[in-house]
């Protein structure tokens, strides 16, 4: 079933960066305090320190893990670098050699941090959300998809938003 409703912009966006983010942006997502600090210290070498920080900023950022650090800003990773004291972020290009380390990394970030599988009773929740404002508002589809991704990020829920958002909302 073919389902238009989102912009270009809302598709090449979701799960992306788009631009460097601004210092507001940089200071709110991807600032590192003490904790943050101590959990990335348990990984060995500058590349998964690194490698690890950087997918705390973009779970926090975007609501996702990324599979490819190079889609990250430069001004990103050298304002993560900087708070590791990590002067050569060409050791990022080392991240990920092994096959499961991203995924073993996204777990521990998961279980750390406290996000969520998007599972029951969180598809419930958000499905009655959505069904909710659709019958009360008329709000078009694009904005129903932003208010779920803001749903998303706030109840620290990661998974693929628009597959779901299509299979339930759009019948």
């Amino acid at each position: 079933m073919p389902v238009d409703f989102l912009t270009t912009e809302q598709t090449e966006s979701y799960g992306r960066f788009t631009g460097e983010p601004d210092e507001l942006q940089l200071a709110r997502y991807f600032h590192l305090d003490e904790a943050d600090k101590e959990f990335i210290g348990k990984s060995r070498g500058d590349h998964n320190r690194l490698g690890i920080a950087l997918q705390i900023g973009c779970v926090r950022f975007l609501g996702t893990f990324l599979t490819d650090m190079n889609h990250i800003p430069s001004g990103v990773r050298h304002f993560t670098a900087r708070q590791l004291g990590i002067r050569d972020i060409t050791v990022l290009a080392e991240y990920g050699q092994r096959e499961n380390t991203r995924r073993e990394h996204a777990a521990l970030i998961r279980q750390h941090y406290q996000y969520r599988e998007f599972a029951w009773p969180w598809t419930f929740r958000l499905t009655r959300l959505l069904y909710t404002r659709s019958w009360i508002s008329n709000e078009r589809p694009g904005l129903l998809f932003d208010l779920a991704t803001g749903w998303l990020m706030q109840h620290r829920i990661t998974e693929i938003l628009r597959q779901y958002f299509i299979r339930h909302c759009c019948k």
